[in-house]
């Protein structure tokens, strides 16, 4: 399947000019509003799900709205990213072929895949203008696993939220040609994912099908083999959200080139503030370095507020495992966003009390505090909402009973910051530079791409061109003699939005090759040049900066060969810069977004690496964390020489059970469902050529979890690493009130945590 061929980047970096290190911030949408602002705010990217077979089952989007924030986003040269990352089943995989060819067509840049029977289909069918990138359910916590991907036909891998910067270093170090994305901000989960199937096992939805019921979220009695109660009612696998901040340059240098926001259920505000955050900070960071990084997009936010990720929902912020291991990355006390810290309470009156802050509190703050009635009782999260703040003395709607002098006070909603934001908070414009000129001397010629004209004193000709894109060494002055510039720029900050140096365009329409540098868009009007009574400079960098709703801001414009001394209608002058803007509209817009690696079918077909050699040990025991779920799946890792192919737990293990029977883990087959409710089991499984004998894999006590998070190390009880010497017998245990029990295994070796059901 091809498309038409785009304009096309090609880099030319040289010893003298090397190429800056392009840098992406890839922020998640909701919805087209979501995915509008994301854009607004500083996005390089968006990512979003279509109307089925996303991680997020409830953040479906329209083909048709999907193809709206594509044309949105590719004015400023960014880039929409499609999650089609979950596993697919047999009865779904023609649906979801048609789906990614209906969303090729409205303009998607990329796909984000975990399905590898899906992943053999899509590559045979995308044009090699739309990327294919390795979602993080693909587990990817190694350099060989990110090889072995980019060997199957990937552009891009997902790393794991657990990999520190020295990991991720040493996957950039052997891979340094593979582009790889981290995640920098928003909630973690605490398995690794696209391996964890604990939600699957006891709510019968299943996160590797976007149904994720959110059990890491619980509460829990932590016992040890004797029964004994460690912890009692705590949330011990609930992390607390990530926040890379201040660490991007790190990261930057690390060789992640994309940064990936986590929150496809969040808020418009979320998305406004926290892309904000993140983006100027990118961008304080570029201008610190420059000539080693450049952004991914085109375009400058002017902000009208302060970003500030205090304010948005939060669990309390973690930089997780990027700087080793540390104990301070769990939330046991409650599940749900505390918000910023805002005081602590002094004196309570009977409808009020006064809090010891610096804090500005307004009329309908959502406030909460930890409390705990008595002791042996769980830690229990406590919320109210001001009706009238006087100074620092609160009056809630109704004082909260747990509120004790001395607590400590959060805000999880900010009234005036939700006010703030509500209105217009950005305004993205791509910075232009414009020439204005009459003759065909200094007129861009055919050798750059231009027209010539017929008569050298009987025409006018613009041109405009994105400030920072053009090659090194190659600039526009050069090529105007006589220049007279009319208007400075208006900053002198370094800029950070830089389209990739161009050698050559290719047309859109008919392929033929534009030599130059840079995205710029020429024209020109056959006029009887008269000489002005008056002088016209003013009129002509007035009309010509005349950019009204379009995406572009003028701050600069050179008139050349003294062409201000003609006068020029001002309704020529419009319909010239119309028709320049519309001609740089189409480069902008015909650009390649996306940097394509990926080796052709042939290639892909002509490798065998060892599938056993890239996966943790877990794996040649347990091949239902391969997922294979469709008939595809199954075929391709035969092919990869997969010894032992067995199909996905979710097939193995469809229905849910607060108290499972022997018979669910002794042979019964699983069922090639329609969706991730449970269903009648049948043999539609061994029909397709999947296996469902549970006992091939499953066993009676599958593996639900993979955690890098360890109970034992948060808790300080880790020997191996300074840690007191546990008092307790173990196995230890996770219990729910209905008594469900989960055997946590503590794998010192590979310093990880694994859970089973007991």
């Amino acid at each position: 399947m091809q498309s038409s061929t785009p304009i096309t980047h090609h880099p030319s970096p040289s010893p003298q000019h090397p190429s800056p290190t392009t840098i992406e911030l890839l922020a998640p949408a909701k919805n087209l509003e979501c995915g509008i602002a994301a854009i607004e705010h500083g996005a390089d990217a968006v990512y979003i799900g279509a109307s089925r077979f996303g991680a997020r089952q409830s953040a479906g989007n329209s083909v048709e709205d999907i193809g709206k924030l594509c044309e949105y986003a590719h004015r400023y040269g960014a880039t929409v990213h499609v999650t089609i990352n979950t596993i697919i089943y047999n009865d779904e995989f023609e649906d979801t072929l048609a789906l990614v060819r209906e969303l090729v067509a409205v303009g998607v840049d990329a796909f984000l895949l975990q399905d590898m029977g899906l992943m053999s289909k899509v590559r045979e069918i995308v044009p090699d203008t739309v990327a294919l990138h390795a979602s993080t359910q693909c587990d990817t916590r190694t350099w060989e696993k990110a090889e072995w991907l980019s060997q199957q036909g990937f552009d891009r891998v997902v790393l794991a939220r657990e990999l520190s910067a020295e990991e991720i270093n040493g996957i950039h170090s052997r891979l340094p040609e593979l582009e790889l994305e981290a995640f920098v901000h928003g909630a973690l989960c605490v398995s690794y994912s696209g391996v964890c199937y604990v939600s699957q096992y006891s709510f019968g939805r299943s996160a590797n099908r976007g149904a994720c019921a959110q059990f890491c979220r619980l509460a829990f009695d932590l016992k040890d083999s004797d029964g004994k109660t460690i912890e009692y009612q705590r949330h011990l696998l609930s992390l607390k959200d990530m926040s890379q901040i201040d660490n991007l340059e790190t990261l930057m240098r690390s060789g992640a080139c994309a940064f990936k926001i986590e929150g496809r259920l969040k808020d418009i505000n979320y998305v406004k503030n926290v892309v904000s955050a993140y983006s100027k900070r990118i961008d304080e960071i570029i201008r610190k370095h420059p000539g080693e990084f450049r952004r991914a997009s085109l375009g400058r936010v002017h902000y009208s507020f302060t970003p500030d990720l205090k304010k948005t929902f939060n669990r309390g912020y973690t930089n997780y495992f990027l700087k080793g291991r540390q104990a301070d990355i769990f939330s046991p006390d409650t599940p749900k966003a505390l918000g910023e810290f805002v005081g602590r309470v002094k004196e309570i009156r009977r409808d009020s009390f006064n809090v010891s802050s610096t804090a500005n509190f307004a009329n309908g703050d959502g406030l909460c505090f930890l409390s705990r009635d008595a002791e042996g009782q769980p830690t229990r999260l406590e919320g109210f909402r001001v009706n009238r703040a006087v100074g620092n003395r609160l009056y809630p709607f109704k004082m909260p009973r747990g509120l004790k002098p001395g607590m400590g006070l959060y805000r999880n909603q900010d009234q005036a910051f939700d006010k703030e934001l509500s209105g217009k908070t950005a305004e993205r414009k791509i910075s232009i530079k414009m020439w204005f000129g009459t003759s065909s001397k200094t007129s861009p010629n055919p050798s750059e791409g231009g027209e010539c004209l017929a008569d050298s004193r009987g025409g006018i000709w613009a041109k405009a061109e994105v400030i920072g894109s053009s090659a090194p060494n190659q600039t526009s002055n050069e090529r105007i003699s006589n220049v007279r510039t009319c208007s400075e720029r208006t900053s002198d900050e370094h800029p950070v939005r830089l389209s990739p140096p161009i050698t050559s365009l290719r047309s859109v329409t008919d392929g033929s090759e534009r030599v130059g540098g840079g995205l710029w868009g020429v024209s020109s009007l056959p006029l009887s040049l008269e000489l002005a009574q008056k002088p016209q400079h003013d009129n002509i960098v007035r009309q010509l900066t005349k950019l009204g709703n379009t995406v572009y801001e003028c701050t600069e414009v050179e008139i050349a060969d003294g062409a201000d001394m003609y006068f020029v209608p001002s309704s020529i002058l419009a319909e010239l810069r119309r028709m320049v803007i519309e001609n740089l509209d189409e480069q902008v817009m015909g650009m390649q977004r996306m940097a394509i690696h990926r080796k052709s079918v042939v290639e892909v077909s002509a490798r065998k690496p060892q599938i056993t050699m890239v996966n943790p040990s877990q794996y040649q025991d347990l091949p239902y964390l391969y997922n294979i779920s469709n008939d595809a799946a199954r075929k391709f890792y035969e092919q990869q020489g997969l010894a032992k192919v067995d199909s996905a737990f979710e097939l193995q293990y469809p229905k849910s059970s607060s108290t499972p029977s022997a018979s669910m883990f002794t042979g019964r087959k699983g069922s090639d469902r329609k969706g991730v409710h449970a269903e009648p089991l049948s043999d539609k499984a061994s029909a397709n050529g999947l296996s469902s004998s549970s006992e091939k894999s499953v066993g009676t006590s599958p593996l639900l979890m993979q955690c890098r998070h360890c109970i034992r190390y948060s808790l300080g009880y880790c020997v191996k690493r300074g840690g007191k010497k546990p008092t307790w017998r173990e196995p230890l245990f996770l219990e729910l009130p209905d008594k469900r029990r989960f055997r946590l295994e503590f794998d010192c070796k590979d310093c990880q945590m694994n859970i089973y059901p007991v």
